[in-house]
């Protein structure tokens, strides 16, 4: 990454564009093969519940690689001393930036007191984020819903007025950056994967948060699928973070380091990658990590293209076997024609979208 760009980034805490924290994808392996795609966009861990961080396997948990980097952790809690306690053991790891989840609507989560349900409840997120920032010296952010649909025990919270008092009060912990889905959450009737789709997008009220309160660095995220749609939002907040689409067309991603970072170097061809993992793969396997756990991240690699249908079954088929390593992959690629591996993205097709 380019290195200047990096330190201006963490300087004022703005990243135009980074990948979801999702259970079960963003996981250190997924993390190190994106970085073969992009060296810019800020990354980030599966959630992690701050009980774990304090009790359970850290290095399991916490490790990563320096090429993952930079790289946010995103906690799940509600109290602040041990959201504290929590908060300085990140920074410790050298993590770039700490955020507090307030958007996830999982049952699981509610009965834990922390996720979306939190966002009734404003005054104890910003306790807990001043209580981490009072601890550490890196980046604390907040990530939410526009809202919430009631259950029992909590109110309903739907309207704009809401969301705005809602960072209004939450900033009073001097936390400065809000990365907010642009659904409400639903926390009884839905599940976490119908809460993806189901609530309408309200895209314009991320941008009246953006307006009501300039000074603070607003991130959009939900239903946004494309480099046109990343550079559609970049017009209205200061930030886009991508979730489901990064992981289902990975490649994208191969377009935003010049795009919105003005990085001036070359994006690895597919090929390129394959190659970069296998190494990788073969490192991982001989400390007894499956592969699979690895290759499942890669199975996109050739969404929308040709190739991708024999690419998948390939490595769908054979992954399971005893004795894989990363040269799979090589035996993979002789399923994909030819000119897909060694395609480079076009630089300028969203630059004449708007220049960031």
């Amino acid at each position: 990454m380019n290195s200047n760009l990096d330190q201006e980034n963490q300087k004022n805490n703005i990243w135009p564009v980074s990948i979801a924290p999702m259970m079960k994808w963003t996981d250190r392996h997924y993390r190190y093969f994106m970085r073969q795609i992009t060296k810019c966009t800020l990354l980030y861990t599966e959630m992690i519940s701050g009980g774990a961080v304090l009790h359970g396997n850290r290095e399991k948990l916490l490790g990563f690689s320096t090429e993952e980097k930079p790289l946010a952790l995103q906690i799940g809690g509600d109290d602040p001393r041990e959201l504290a306690e929590c908060a300085q053991i990140v920074e410790n790891y050298g993590y770039d930036e700490i955020n507090l989840n307030v958007g996830c609507p999982s049952e699981r989560v509610q009965k834990g007191n922390f996720g979306a349900c939190l966002m009734a409840e404003p005054e104890l997120v910003r306790d807990c984020l001043k209580a981490m920032k009072d601890a550490v010296s890196i980046p604390v952010t907040v990530k939410q819903r526009i809202g919430l649909r009631p259950r029992r025990g909590i109110d309903g919270q739907e309207s704009y007025d809401s969301l705005a008092r809602f960072v209004e009060i939450v900033a009073e912990s001097g936390c400065d950056r809000f990365i907010v889905h642009s659904r409400i959450a639903v926390l009884k009737g839905l599940s976490p994967k119908d809460n993806r789709s189901v609530p309408p997008l309200r895209y314009e009220d991320v941008y009246q948060l953006k307006r009501d309160f300039p000074d603070l660095i607003i991130e959009i995220n939900g239903g946004i699928n494309s480099i046109e749609d990343i550079a559609h939002h970049l017009q209205f907040v200061d930030g886009v973070m991508v979730g489901r689409a990064a992981y289902e067309n990975p490649y994208m991603f191969a377009e935003v380091d010049s795009h919105f970072y003005n990085a001036n170097f070359i994006p690895k061809t597919r090929r390129q990658i394959v190659v970069a993992m296998i190494p990788y793969i073969d490192d991982w396997a001989n400390k007894n990590v499956n592969p699979q756990q690895i290759i499942h991240h890669m199975l996109n690699l050739f969404a929308h293209h040709p190739g991708t249908k024999h690419w998948k079954r390939y490595l769908s088929e054979n992954m399971h076997k005893p004795g894989v390593g990363g040269d799979i992959l090589l035996e993979a690629m002789k399923a994909v024609s030819g000119d897909i591996l060694d395609e480079v993205p076009a630089k300028g097709k969203a630059e004449n979208i708007i220049e960031i």
